[in-house]
């Protein structure tokens, strides 16, 4: 009788491995779809020019091979964007998925929780990739929410750009990214490393440390004051040398890159002589800043959408606090002829915008700004595309069209090399080799 139930559970156990196995089969053959898009025009990202008659071939999710002409294979499913000019999918290396400001951002960090901000990110991910933005850097976050929401779209429960997350920013006791700036007395306490602020090269390294444990992909440490925090420099140094050294010599032991939030001359060169990979924003860099980036290879992340955003809203009585005021409205307006002179003495540039304190969805307008500063449209794509790629260490698997790559593609109607305004209307949207954004009737 044992021997009997035994062999009946076995057979059970059998079908329903079977039956199992048999459920899984579409979704394992599902991602091994094979496409070929057909491109009218196509942009090299790698040269910065404009290919004629393009067949881009994929399959699992990544780009086989591209081909002169038209030319699909009997069993590929056929994207046909012959009318269209296709380039890599665009990539934003200083965002803030769970932020978008407005005029109840100050009062948030009192009556939101984590879930709250999360929801946020849930919307402001999917906006980003439907603009075109199939990769983005998230630069500071609260509560660890763009960890999770970054392993929600890598498990494919929600659409967003692919995530590469600072998780919460490293700042000094009052620094920029001190996250009870602006409270009450009662309210401040004494956030240590795993809160993201630090004293002294010993917490330094704790602080890179504790991102490695909440599942960082990279540090972000506020090395100046800043515009939107409640406190009164916009530009001082606020590491010193010793803390600096710390965190990066730490974080390279981690893998880590290291972004650094700069406005002022002095805390960003202390930041770029300590080994950093960018600076953010860089407003009051000179000459002898540009030199010293260029010396140790330091990327430069301008965000002049930000810029333009905070000088507007200074001019608007009451949206900002006065302390945060002041400094929105001298900051702001320096940072495009900044990133004008970077430009012409050859710093290496990558794309960022700083969204999420202007609008997410509306990064395509940072192109426009730069095109308007004096960069190539050519440049200015490139700088989203391949020398983005070059920042994450990941130009193997992002920022071309090319064999190996993830099949990252967007679409817009024209030539974007004449009109740089078009990459503010992308009509398609691929990630990964799936379809996010598909051509709507009458495009």
């Amino acid at each position: 009788m044992t021997t009997n139930a035994n062999q009946r559970r076995l057979r059970v156990r059998l079908f329903s491995l079977l039956v199992s196995a048999c459920v899984s089969l579409p979704a394992a053959f599902a991602g091994a779809e094979e496409i070929a898009i057909y491109a009218g025009q196509l942009f090299d990202s790698e040269r910065g020019q404009l290919l004629p008659g393009r067949t881009i071939h994929i399959a699992d999710g990544r780009i086989q091979s591209v081909q002169a002409g038209f030319a699909k294979r009997a069993r590929e499913r056929l994207v046909d964007l012959r009318g269209y000019t296709v380039l890599p999918g665009l990539m934003d290396m200083h965002t803030h998925l769970a932020y978008e400001f407005g005029p109840r951002t100050y009062t948030e960090t009192f009556t939101w929780n984590a879930a709250d901000y999360a929801l946020r990110g849930a919307d402001t991910a999917r906006r980003t990739l439907e603009a075109g933005f199939t990769t983005v850097r998230d630069l500071g976050d609260r509560d660890n929410v763009t960890v999770s929401l970054r392993n929600a779209i890598n498990a494919g429960t929600i659409a967003g750009p692919r995530i590469f997350t600072a998780g919460k920013s490293i700042a000094t006791t009052g620094g920029h990214a001190d996250p009870t700036n602006g409270h009450r007395q009662s309210l401040m306490g004494s956030p240590g490393p795993a809160e993201g602020v630090v004293n002294g090269s010993d917490s330094a390294r704790q602080a890179v440390r504790q991102r490695y444990k909440d599942g960082a992909d990279l540090i972000k440490i506020t090395a100046t004051g800043g515009v939107l925090s409640v406190a009164k420099s916009g530009q001082n140094p606020q590491f010193m040398p010793d803390e600096l050294e710390a965190i990066v010599k730490t974080a390279k032991d981690y893998g880590f890159t290291v972004a650094v939030h700069a406005h002022g001359k002095e805390g960003m060169e202390r930041a770029i002589r300590a080994g950093v990979d960018s600076i953010e924003h860089g407003t009051y860099m000179d000459s002898e800043t540009m030199d010293l980036m260029k010396r140790h290879n330091t990327w430069y992340v301008p965000t002049i959408l930000a810029g333009e955003w905070v000088t507007e809203k200074s001019a608007v009585d009451g949206f900002f606090p006065e302390v945060v005021r002041s400094k929105a409205a001298t900051i702001g307006p320096q940072i495009q002829n900044t990133f004008a002179e970077a430009y012409k003495r050859g710093v290496k540039i990558a794309f960022g915008t700083d969204s999420g304190v202007s609008r997410h969805g509306d990064n395509g307008r940072e192109f426009e700004l730069m095109v308007r500063a004096g960069m190539t449209p050519a440049d200015a794509i490139r700088s989203a595309t391949w020398n983005a790629a070059q920042l994450l260490n990941a130009e193997d698997q992002l920022g071309s069209i090319a064999p190996g790559r993830h099949a990252d593609i967007i679409a817009v109607k024209g030539d974007p090399l004449q009109d740089i305004s078009a990459l503010q209307r992308v009509r398609f949207v691929m990630k990964g080799g799936k379809v996010f954004k598909p051509l709507r009737a009458g495009d």
